[in-house]
């Protein structure tokens, strides 16, 4: 890995390529960085205001990642009207580059650092919807089952781990903790992540994957009495009936 000090360098060329780009009128950290909290593991998540059409800034920037750092691939993210193109260098340094429209260029969450320019007073991201992660949970508990039944095991395990991935999210939500690809979760106290291991499944047999499903179920009917309990009671009988007939 990149020792610390070489991500910084690697980060203040960065912003020292943006102050002299005519095509680029502001520049953010977002990410850890933004927060002090980076590390030799930080990823570098840079926005670029740009000036006009946003696909020259792309590609230009994308040779000068290639060319002067000496990137070996990468790939994009779609988030209209942005463009983010995520680069790995040598040494496992990951570059995260937002290429944002002026009108576009502003904090959406905390983790957000102006270096230079004029933000926009954008609206934050909105939050995971908890009724929806409750009935992807059920949606997923259901499909684990019907793969069991199928015989499908890799199939039931990633409904399983999908299922436990959703528990995390609304618990993070639940108690304010962030909520994208499990951020929050080592804030989560110990009485809540502690049950969630016996939904970790150590081998494809039918035994294992019927016990992690199980587990599974027991602390989704949990979670879901804390966000609504009328809802809850609804659904209590089904979940029961999709583990008691294992």
């Amino acid at each position: 890995m990149l020792p610390a000090y070489k991500r910084d360098q690697v980060r203040e060329r960065l912003l020292s390529l943006a102050k002299t780009d005519e095509s680029i009128t502001g520049a953010a950290l977002t990410g850890s960085h933004a927060a002090g909290q980076g590390d030799a593991w930080s990823d570098i998540d840079l926005v670029l205001a740009i000036r006009g059409d946003v696909a020259p800034a792309v590609e230009s920037w994308s040779k000068r990642l290639y060319y002067e750092f000496g990137a070996l691939h990468h790939w994009d993210l779609s988030s209209p009207p942005s463009s983010i193109r995520v680069f790995l260098l040598p040494n496992w340094l990951e570059i995260d580059l937002t290429f944002s429209p002026e009108s576009a260029f502003g904090p959406r969450g905390p983790q957000w650092h102006t270096v230079f320019g004029q933000t926009a007073d954008l609206e934050p991201f909105a939050a995971p919807d908890p009724d929806t992660l409750i009935g992807l949970s059920w949606h997923h508990a259901l499909h684990a089952r019907t793969c069991i039944e199928r015989d499908r095991r890799w199939q039931a395990e990633h409904w399983i781990s999908a299922l436990r991935d959703h528990l995390i999210t609304l618990a993070c939500l639940r108690l304010g903790h962030p909520t994208s690809y499990a951020k929050g979760a080592h804030l989560l106290p110990d009485e809540l992540t502690a049950p969630l291991e016996a939904t970790l499944i150590h081998s494809l047999t039918e035994h294992e994957l019927r016990r992690a499903h199980r587990a599974a179920l027991g602390l989704l009917s949990a979670e879901i009495e804390l966000w609504d309990a009328a809802l809850a009671h609804r659904l209590q009988p089904s979940l029961t009936q999709l583990a008691e007939t294992e």
